[in-house]
């Protein structure tokens, strides 16, 4: 590990060092995932296929499937239209789904396939479908390619019949199916009618029936992303993985859409559950308010543990940003907020929570990378480190308290299947962080005990 000052990594530009973000075809691929039987296409190589398959299916632990064109040198020269029309044939002849999502991938980008005419030129089956997507590797991140994806599948399918269905949108944002199934759970219990775009639970946390299904239960319907434009209100959760879709449905049926911040924490969840309440006309049951006070309940009798501790958080910007609104609810200081994806609304946002949680002595950077965050560690120790599986080589040579939480999180199990978002969400977050530094006070007693001893 390099030991450069803050000004020194400031003025590196020409490269990232272990960025904070993934490729756009990995979030494509994972909104097409929350659709049901639909099969994700990759148009490019098959080695591009395979990491991005790879990476999903170690965080989710669940088989992610995708199909490629499987370019070699002669798509690379001559295009990949021919690919794509023989692989649209064999997956609709062999996997049988309702719909190809198709994305993007560098190497398709870069030669300047025009999939849109592509897809044209092919013959789908009657009652299947064909969507698309573009999704550079070289621009933006996995949280772009699943905004990206999102967008496509409006933009193909929904269509507006100018008779309301009386039903809410939900964009959940790039979220893990425990999540999801959070937000439906709210849902429910305000009796609101919805359609949530995408929906990867029942999908990605399927259960195990000793049958391998190709297409589970889970994930939107067709027919229900078609009825998208009939509906009266969309919420995006999210600025970065859900405005787009929002918009794009706004632009093509006239749906008004309110953006939202990710539900995480106490102010995140009474908003998006207030805005519920006002647009279902229900009283908010007491079974939230129970939840509600049982959180403050624990942050009240947590408040020594948390209060003026320093946390560094990074990951996915929507994440990032829910988080360190949490983090200054709970008293906490966010030093460093950072992610890999770029855009600077996102250090705008964090800055605007600085200011008005009064706190002084943060940083917010987008496009940044974890060897920028490691040296600013290096330079001013905080006392947690939440984000990610990659933070952990962070958190061991800085002997940090760490807390997994995000995208990716490939070195353990069950965290796709619980929430961090809603009340509940956090009070499963308020448990692992308060964990992690009452293991770290246990061991500096214990140390100071054995130096008492010897």
């Amino acid at each position: 590990m390099l030991d450069l000052t803050p000004k020194e990594v400031s003025e590196r530009k020409a490269l990232r060092i272990n960025p904070s973000k993934t490729c756009q075809p990995v979030g494509a691929m994972y909104a097409a995932l929350g659709v049901h039987k639909c099969m994700p296409h990759s148009h490019g190589s098959q080695g591009c296929c395979s990491f991005h398959r790879m990476y999903l299916t170690r965080h989710f632990k669940e088989p992610a499937i995708a199909s490629s064109s499987s370019f070699t040198e002669g798509a690379s020269v001559f295009g990949g239209g021919s690919n794509l029309r023989t692989a649209a044939k064999n997956i609709f002849d062999i996997y049988d789904p309702d719909i190809i999502a198709v994305h993007t991938t560098c190497l398709s980008e870069t030669i300047g396939d025009d999939l849109g005419s592509i897809l044209q030129s092919i013959t789908v089956p009657e009652g299947k479908y064909m969507v698309h997507t573009n999704t550079p590797s070289y621009v933006g991140s996995h949280v772009t390619g699943f905004s990206n994806m999102v967008t496509g599948f409006i933009k193909y399918l929904s269509v507006s019949t100018g008779v309301s269905n009386g039903k809410i949108n939900i964009i959940p944002g790039f979220t893990n199916p425990g999540d999801m199934r959070e937000i439906k759970r709210i849902l429910k219990l305000l009796k609101t009618e919805f359609t949530m775009l995408p929906d990867t639970s029942g999908v990605l946390d399927a259960p195990m029936t000793g049958t391998y299904d190709m297409y589970p239960k889970g994930g939107t319907k067709i027919e229900d992303i078609i009825k998208l434009g009939d509906s009266d209100l969309t919420l995006a959760l999210g600025d970065f993985a859900s405005e787009q879709g929002a918009s794009q449905l706004e632009k093509k049926c006239c749906v008004p859409y309110k953006t939202y911040m990710l539900p995480i924490g106490i102010q995140g969840t009474d908003d998006f559950v207030m805005e519920l309440s006002k647009f279902s006309k229900n009283e908010v049951p007491y079974e939230l308010e129970e939840e509600r006070g049982q959180l403050v309940d624990i942050i009240v009798d947590s408040h020594p543990y948390l209060h003026g501790k320093k946390v560094a958080i990074y990951g996915d910007p929507d994440t990032v940003l829910g988080l360190t609104r949490f983090a200054l609810e709970l008293g906490m200081i966010p030093k460093y907020v950072i992610t890999g994806t770029p855009g600077t609304a996102f250090e705008t946002s964090a800055k605007e929570l600085f200011d008005k949680f009064k706190v002084e002595g943060c940083t917010a950077k987008a496009a940044a990378d974890l060897f920028e965050l490691h040296q600013w560690l290096k330079n001013d120790k905080v006392d947690l480190l939440l984000g990610g599986t990659h933070g952990k080589y962070i958190a061991r040579a800085e002997d940090i308290p760490f807390v997994r939480v995000g995208f990716p999180i490939i070195d353990r199990y069950v965290h796709s299947y619980m929430p961090m978002v809603g009340y509940k969400g956090a009070m499963r977050l308020l448990e692992l962080m308060l964990n992690a530094l009452m293991d770290r006070q246990d061991r500096d007693c214990a140390d100071e005990d054995m130096e008492m001893v010897m």
